[in-house]
């Protein structure tokens, strides 16, 4: 089938580690790539954010990604772009003109805006992804919340006029309901994981000295929780501990985060255990994560994450915090731990207890690697995104036959 992505601001073209470069440019691009290899066409259509960049890029063997011309051609922070998904939305309109996929899948709200607004002259049905949700967002971040003010209305029209929703976890389906989406039309996929890459057996970056390490991996921003872990390594004595993400290393100054961060390390007087390795490419991810000991992410909510995964792919013990999809993906007692956000001392607790017994971490490595490599493989999900669309694609043509039954 040809399947048409719509991913405003997450370009699997981007540079990760960015303020708004993360997870989901990772699982735009991994499920594009998955479902060509399963015999589908897909283009990806993202928001052209530099003047220079060609209108069409072959990404994979039957991928490609188009750059949309909607605002400025240059960088602007996602919570900014609602204002140009009118443009988006036309220009995506123009295009299926000539070229009508049978299926449309959004990531984002602000893209399933555009992929609706695109699709409403085609009757092509679209398939949502949110990948977050406003509401949780402004339940966790109040006032720090940067959203569009309109972002939870907006998103829950969305919701309701999606031919059908994706969730990524089973609490995600939960809080869709809240936004009045039938339930019926709710299918919960994963995320995946590369398991080629993500592996035990691979390339290990050095260690200095006998010390256990400990390993955070994400962008720099408040609610993935790194002031709570520098906070209980202050109760880890004698373990290292490595912060991947933000900006490159020789720019963490120009941050703002990774400032505040470093002043907390000072604060609890861990700075000479910790190190801010800086933006670190994703190729050389899963070498890092095998010269851990222990992987923690332990964010205040969390759509899905996808540390974790990576992390247990490796056969990486993994310290998460209980919320969003960690409640799916981290087995606690069996593939890691889970403790409560924002609590140092059961997130120390926890560290002491794997960091002490070398028979628990090859327990849980094992069974972390069983897991993630049986229920997150891309192929799978690939699998289970495709029969969705099946499903979706079929029930839109039996809607249509008997439109046309009734008409006539």
């Amino acid at each position: 089938m040809n399947i048409d992505m719509v991913s405003e601001h997450a370009s699997p073209l981007a540079t990760l580690g960015g303020a708004d470069a993360g997870g989901q440019n990772v699982h735009v691009g991994a499920l594009a790539v998955a479902l060509a290899e399963r015999g589908h066409e897909v283009v990806v259509h993202t928001r052209r954010d530099d003047a220079d960049l060609p209108d069409s890029v072959p990404f994979a063997p039957g991928v490609t990604v188009e750059h949309v011309p909607a605002g400025p051609a240059r960088p602007i922070p996602k919570d900014d772009l609602l204002p140009y998904m009118t443009d988006f939305a036309a220009h995506l309109g123009r295009r299926w003109l000539s070229r009508p996929p049978d299926i449309v899948h959004a990531h984002f709200w602000m893209s399933g805006l555009a992929a609706l607004g695109g699709a409403r002259d085609h009757g092509v049905p679209v398939v949502q992804t949110f990948h977050a949700l406003g509401r949780v967002k402004r339940r966790y971040q109040r006032d720090a919340d940067t959203s569009p003010a309109g972002r939870v209305r907006l998103e829950g029209q969305v919701g309701r006029d999606a031919t059908a929703v994706v969730a990524t976890c089973t609490d995600e389906v939960r809080e869709l309901g809240a936004y009045g989406v039938p339930p019926d039309r709710v299918f919960v996929v994963p995320c995946g994981v590369d398991t080629e890459r993500f592996r035990p057996d691979g390339p290990v970056s050095e260690r200095d000295g006998a010390r256990p390490r400990v390993l955070t991996v994400g962008r720099l921003v408040p609610r993935k929780g790194v002031d709570t872990l520098l906070e209980a390594m202050r109760r880890v004595p004698d373990a290292d501990l490595l912060i991947a993400g933000g900006p490159e290393r020789s720019r963490l100054g120009d941050d703002p985060e990774a400032r505040r961060l470093m002043s907390l390390a000072e604060e609890y007087g861990v700075t000479d255990r910790v190190v801010f390795l800086g933006r670190v490419a994703h190729d050389e991810i899963p070498a890092l994560v095998r010269s851990a000991d222990v992987v923690v992410s332990v964010p205040w909510y969390e759509p899905f994450g996808i540390v974790p995964i990576e992390a247990m792919a490796c056969g990486v013990p993994v310290v998460a915090s209980a919320v969003g999809g960690h409640l799916d993906t981290v087995l606690d007692g069996v593939t890691g731990l889970r403790v409560p956000p924002r609590r140092p001392d059961e997130l120390a607790a926890s560290l002491r207890r794997l960091l002490g017994d070398a028979g628990l971490r090859r327990s849980l490595s094992r069974a972390a690697a069983e897991h993630a490599h049986g229920r997150y493989s891309w192929d799978r999900v690939a699998a289970e995104t495709e029969s969705v669309y099946e499903q979706v694609i079929e029930t839109a043509r039996e809607r249509l036959a008997f439109a046309e039954g009734a008409r006539s």
